[in-house]
């Protein structure tokens, strides 16, 4: 009896291999067809592949993504020294007419974060070696009774910029001070009136030249 059943397992074990690797399939039996040939029509080509230029890619970039809904707005930036302005004219030269324009900015107060006053001009370029260093951005004086000296941004009241100074303190500058500035008469306000999702994409291209300027609604 154990003899029979073991022949049986064996026979049995037999035919479902045949079975599954479709040896049965003349006499009728076997697993259903899994293959799909119209998936190896889909295959992505190689052939067809196409590396984009950096110019095609900056023009992706560029599009129009979909519309937020956000409302267009108005945005100042400043006061700006003159010694941006030319920086800034470069880079809004592409932008459309009318899209931004440069105006005086009142004469107000401000309070800089200063380093300094150095001893010679040797001086201040090691200290701005230590500051690129660290990731630290300076911008000239406003003020030349100032100088020779580093600022590392311009606000309009001393409580914002002590703010920033706690925060350089975190990041390893130890030596610089909150001090009052000279207003200065030539300065001159940045105001783009209408801000709408295409043109807000191009705001980062000012962010270099701005260095620690901040953008705030028009009032």
């Amino acid at each position: 009896m154990l003899r029979l059943a073991v022949l049986l397992l064996l026979l049995a074990n037999a035919g479902y291999f045949a079975w599954s690797q479709g040896l049965l399939r003349a006499a009728g039996l076997g697993p259903g067809q899994t293959s799909e040939p119209q998936l190896m029509q889909r295959q992505i080509k190689p052939q067809a592949l196409r590396i984009l230029r950096d110019d095609e890619v900056r023009g992706f970039e560029r599009q129009p993504l979909a519309q937020s809904g956000a409302q267009p707005e108005c945005l100042l930036a400043g006061p700006i020294d003159e010694a941006q302005v030319a920086g800034i004219r470069q880079v809004l030269q592409p932008w459309p007419a009318g899209s931004w324009s440069l105006e005086p900015a009142a004469a107000t107060a401000a309070w800089i974060v200063y380093m300094g006053r150095y001893d010679n001009k040797e001086q201040v370029a090691r200290k701005q070696a230590e500051l690129r260093q660290i990731g630290v951005r300076f911008e000239p004086l406003p003020d030349p009774a100032l100088e020779p000296g580093l600022s590392l941004g311009r606000y309009a009241t001393e409580a914002a910029a002590g703010e920033q100074l706690q925060a350089l303190a975190q990041r390893g500058v130890r030596s610089a001070k909150v001090v009052p500035a000279q207003a200065d008469t030539h300065q001159q306000i940045l105001k783009l009136a209408v801000v709408d999702d295409t043109l807000r994409l191009r705001l980062q291209e000012l962010r270099p030249v701005l260095n620690t300027i901040k953008w705030r609604p028009c009032r």
